[in-house]
């Protein structure tokens, strides 16, 4: 084979590894509670210290959410909307993650509807 189509070859190997590894993304690396299960959530009904946690941390990612995407941010929401849609989602997703729920808001509350896609 001469030189020049084994380059070619070897460009076209390099370009084409480079195309599949451009859509190949890293799962997200969620930085929350131990158990982030909505069962975690609806048991905390009775633990008003946890509830209150949970709730920060979700106020903190709608924060992160309004910090990378400013032109749609998310508008201001209370503490008892955001438990009252979080209890929604987990009645309706028993088997789902609170962080789920968390980026579902986010999407709604900034106007998206539909999670975000790369």
């Amino acid at each position: 084979m001469p030189k020049w189509a084994l380059f070619r070859y070897a460009m076209l190997v390099c370009a084409v590894v480079e195309v599949a590894s451009a859509g190949v993304t890293a799962p997200l690396k969620i930085l929350g509670f131990n158990d982030m299960s909505c069962r975690s959530w609806s048991a905390s009904i009775s633990d008003t210290e946890q509830r209150q946690l949970f709730v920060a941390w979700i106020r903190g990612v709608l924060t992160g959410h309004n910090y990378v995407n400013r032109g749609q941010q998310v508008a201001a929401i209370s503490s008892a909307s955001v438990e009252q849609y979080i209890n929604r989602y987990c009645a309706e997703k028993p088997l789902s993650q609170i962080s789920e729920a968390a980026f579902r808001l986010s999407d709604q509350l900034s106007g998206r509807n539909a999670a975000i896609t790369k």
